[in-house]
């Protein structure tokens, strides 16, 4: 019988939902928590959701998970699960730890009970009584204490999702991968109608979105850390990639396109977009925000422009969104998503949002403001 994991997709606040929802779109049944999304799945799954998820974080498998007050408490829970099904008396393994309204407060503490826990626990499995060697396959593992409910994981990813492995050079404050994606799954854009990024910088948001017009996993070209853990079926890593990458649609028809006031950030996108495999399918160019014009109906806009956070920048990215509202009142049928920190930005815009939704760029607070076009037959 084929063994199936507890597992969890770890996403930035106000993503999890959209993890919820590509789980799903994979077949799986997600739970959709605070920062996590819970699923169960086999080595296979695994692979696959890392492969896969455009807009989490990591993969992690839950160990287990207890009640603890004490370190005592702390430490037995720990010592009773199967350390010896994830690693060998030589594996290395730091254990990273997290304490929220938890009796355990000190971090550090928690840290080393948790990693003498599970040494004890090896040490008697693997009959070892000298020090372990930790010289073998890496594996991060995780305590995290919230309101003393204790959660261990094992981190199956490696480097974070955000990861692509295309991005060759970035430029100044690009957007990850992964929130990128976000942006773009939150919009009304089909791959059938125009999408633009009229300040597009290291072109991640125009990638992303041929990634998703194309159906390509975003996770294709990049390796994973469970695939270096000897108890992983290594037959797994070329069969899933194989499965992902004949679900992939190189026929379709994209119109996608990538506007920078930067000469230089235009070279840097078409370089990415290049390794991305998609040098054919996103069109970039030399183009001020406020000189965009098309005769195209029914598209997509999604802009990350300056937020003006430094010193004496507010007022020239307040005058940018005010060109942009003259702008792109001229075109009715379009649908235009704005990502900014300025709370005061539809003043300046000059047109109040159909919604807005709160999210996190890293650790700054945002607003993406969206405004929805009037379909023209």
């Amino acid at each position: 019988m084929v063994k199936s994991y507890h597992l969890m997709a770890t996403a930035a606040a106000g993503v999890e939902a959209l993890v919820g929802k590509e789980l799903r779109q994979l077949g799986y049944d997600a739970q959709v928590e605070n920062y996590r999304v819970r699923f169960e799945g086999t080595q296979a799954d695994i692979l696959r959701s890392n492969i896969w998820l455009r807009t989490a974080d990591r993969i992690k498998i839950i160990v287990g998970e207890f009640e603890a007050k004490t370190f005592e408490e702390l430490f037995e829970g720990v010592k009773a699960l199967n350390w010896q099904d994830y690693l060998n008396y030589d594996s290395a393994f730091p254990v990273a730890g997290r304490s929220h309204k938890s009796t355990l407060f000190s971090v550090p503490d928690v840290q080393s009970i948790t990693k003498k826990a599970i040494v004890a626990k090896l040490q008697e499995e693997y009959h070892v009584r000298t020090r372990l060697p930790e010289n073998g396959f890496f594996a991060q593992l995780e305590v995290m204490i919230e309101k003393d409910h204790v959660i261990l994981t094992l981190d199956t990813t490696g480097d974070s999702l955000f990861k692509r492995g295309y991005r060759v050079n970035k430029g100044g404050a690009p957007l990850k991968e992964n929130f990128a994606a976000a942006l773009v799954l939150l919009t009304n854009w089909h791959p059938d109608r125009p999408f633009v990024d009229p300040t597009t910088g290291s072109g991640t948001l125009a990638i992303e979105a041929a990634l998703i017009g194309r159906n390509i996993a975003p996770g294709l070209i990049r390796s994973f850390s469970i695939e270096q853990m000897d108890w992983f079926d290594t037959k797994l890593s070329d069969q899933v990639r194989d499965e992902a990458e004949a679900q992939a649609d190189y026929d379709r028809e994209l119109n996608i396109t990538g506007y920078d006031i930067d000469e230089n950030m235009v070279a840097i996108a078409q370089e990415n977009a290049k390794h991305a495999g998609l040098g054919q399918d996103i069109h970039f160019a030399q183009l001020a925000a406020k000189d965009w014009k098309t005769d195209q109906v029914n598209g997509v806009l999604v802009s990350n422009p300056p937020y003006g956070e430094r010193l004496g920048e507010l007022e020239a990215a307040r005058e940018l969104y005010r060109q942009m509202g003259t702008l792109y009142a001229q075109y009715p049928s379009w649908s235009k998503y704005i990502l900014t920190s300025d709370l005061d930005f539809e003043k300046s815009f000059g047109q109040k949002a159909t919604k807005k939704r709160k999210l996190y760029n890293g650790s700054l607070r945002v607003d993406y403001y969206q405004y929805w076009g009037k379909r023209v037959k």
